[in-house]
């Protein structure tokens, strides 16, 4: 890992700690999400580190989000080919994840065709994986009942779930339904009581993973760029030493840390949207066709016991 900005002002967390090199690997990110946990607590590698295929990294997962399958416009022409090419290079990482998660809008228009297509294409990764729904995936007539069918069939609700892996909890929540004006968010009584028993047992040494479409925390509320009850389910958790939030919906890379809360967005594997008011309103931003797979791509997160900052890997479909 380079140096980091001396030109950036310091950006101090919770216990004092610079992370300047943080946010400038964050910055570079793109569409996938390789996070390593080892004993349950995240720490880091170097970048030299972390692309090396060493025996003793403990537990990796993977995040992949926004395939839009269906999508055929200016912005790609194709997202099924680049959803392709993110696949084969998840195949490819030097180490295999345990599993993958897809923060939603698997299809653009929740179509059969599209929900079955997409499916094929990712089970080519020869993992499991876990869903949440975006908001492209619930407009069948059913709202939501051909997702739910063929993505979360055990799932609560409109499609929340949790389970537990490697000494880690995660949580998968919906936000799509019952939007809110704008555009924004929304988890709903039901869902947030749900979680508050959720991790009402759960010593509060346990790390969490929670994951949904929407940002959980407001990113840009004019484009509908946040959940409105985001908060009160982070008040659920922040009794916890680790928490990391990762979503999806607006198809590029921002980070914030707040305290021990760590939240992620990622970028899609189909198109990139605008950054948060350079445009009159989100939506497909259509780039140079040379440069489209510079936008997409996997990007890792290794967490392992060390006293290194955090690691992230970005690995484009081109570039």
């Amino acid at each position: 890992m380079s140096d980091f900005d001396k030109s950036v002002p310091p950006q101090l967390d919770a216990d004092g700690v610079d992370r300047r090199g943080f946010l400038e690997c964050m910055t570079w990110a793109g569409t996938g999400m390789l996070w390593t946990l080892a004993g349950g607590l995240p720490s880091a590698v170097t970048m030299t580190k972390a692309l090396a295929a060493t025996p003793n990294t403990p537990f990796t997962f993977l995040q992949i989000s926004d395939s839009h399958i269906g999508f055929d416009k200016a912005a790609n022409p194709d997202a099924r080919a680049t959803l392709r090419e993110a696949i084969a290079k998840i195949k490819a990482l030097p180490m295999k994840p345990s599993f993958m998660i897809h923060t939603g809008d698997i299809s653009h228009l929740s179509k059969d065709n599209e929900f079955d297509d997409a499916a094929e294409i990712i089970k080519e990764a020869g993992i499991p994986v876990f869903y949440v729904p975006g908001e492209h995936d619930l407009l069948d007539e059913g709202q939501g009942q051909s997702y739910l069918k063929r993505f979360a069939p055990q799932s609560k609700g409109a499609g929340w779930f949790s389970f537990d892996s490697q000494g880690i909890h995660y949580i998968g929540l919906v936000n799509v339904v019952n939007l809110q004006a704008g555009g924004l968010g929304n988890l709903g009584t039901e869902q947030l009581e749900w979680v508050k028993k959720d991790v009402a047992d759960l010593s509060a040494s346990t790390p969490i993973v929670v994951f949904a479409h929407i940002p959980l925390w407001t990113v840009y509320p004019e484009w509908g760029w946040g959940t409105v009850d985001g908060a009160e389910a982070l008040s659920y958790l922040k009794r916890f030493g680790s928490v990391t939030v990762l979503n999806g919906h607006i198809h590029q890379v921002m980070q914030k840390v707040e305290g021990r809360v760590a939240f992620h967005t990622a970028r899609s594997t189909a198109f990139p949207q605008p950054a948060p008011g350079t445009a009159p309103s989100p939506g497909p931003q259509t780039v140079p066709a040379g440069d489209l797979r510079k936008y997409l791509g996997i990007a890792t997160i290794d967490f392992v016991r060390s006293s290194e900052p955090l690691a992230i890997i970005d690995r484009p479909l081109a570039g």
